[in-house]
């Protein structure tokens, strides 16, 4: 059966980005928790930024849960600031972190090129991992490239993060597909190779280093591989 669909993963096969939460330049967000009432330094607010997140990757590393950027920003006013923010506040100081990490998100140039030799011949979905449900999609949008994409599918939204079954339950029960018509690619072997592959959908890993374990034939040395290997 030929494959109708493309879901692909966005951090890392759509877009290049750092993964760091404090590398990218918080300027903007220390000023904002300066504002509020907190005394922290720089350097510390991003210590205890980064201390407060682990946390929660940590709960989410057990079961695959995901959890809203909103928890850990809550725990972490409530310590930088010595009192419960009010849900506003939280707000605010997600979306201006959110907006400083992005910096270190960078488009691929000739993506759109691709987008839309591959839409001419299958439907197009993104399936990530995120904690802020803006993020994917705006991201999309500055591209220029939301409207390409049947949907964004994402596991703050789901409540879990791959590779738990139930994200790409999900993404094929929006989409109104069987695994079997659906590639999946990504860049990250767990969540992108092996779980889809386990849900019955046929992965391609983006691997240029060739450090995991998958056939030749569907591995990828980047996204723009993938034409010549859907045939």
């Amino acid at each position: 059966m030929r494959p109708t669909h493309i879901l692909f993963d966005f951090f890392g096969t759509l877009v290049d980005y750092s993964p760091s939460r404090t590398d990218q330049g918080y300027d903007a967000t220390h000023a904002l928790l300066r504002s509020l009432g907190a005394t922290v330094s720089y350097d510390g607010f991003l210590t205890v930024w980064s201390d407060a997140c682990a946390v929660f990757d940590g709960l989410s590393d057990q079961d695959d849960r995901e959890f809203s950027m909103l928890e850990p920003g809550t725990a972490f006013l409530r310590e930088v600031l010595g009192r419960q923010p009010a849900p506003e506040e939280t707000e605010e100081f997600v979306a201006t972190y959110v907006r400083e990490w992005s910096a270190g998100v960078h488009y691929l140039p000739g993506l759109a090129d691709l987008v839309a030799e591959l839409s001419a011949r299958h439907r197009l979905a993104v399936v990530s991992n995120t904690h802020h449900p803006p993020l994917v999609p705006g991201h999309l949008a500055n591209m220029g490239l939301l409207d390409a994409f049947d949907a964004v599918v994402t596991s703050v939204e789901v409540g879990w993060r791959k590779p738990h079954p139930k994200i790409y339950a999900t993404a094929l029960d929006v989409l109104g597909i069987e695994a079997s018509a659906a590639v999946f690619v990504g860049d990250t072997y767990g969540p992108d190779y092996e779980g889809p592959e386990r849900h019955g959908m046929t992965a391609f890993l983006i691997d240029p280093g060739r450090s995991a374990s998958v056939p030749d034939g569907r591995r990828l040395a980047s996204v723009f591989d993938l034409p010549a290997r859907l045939g």
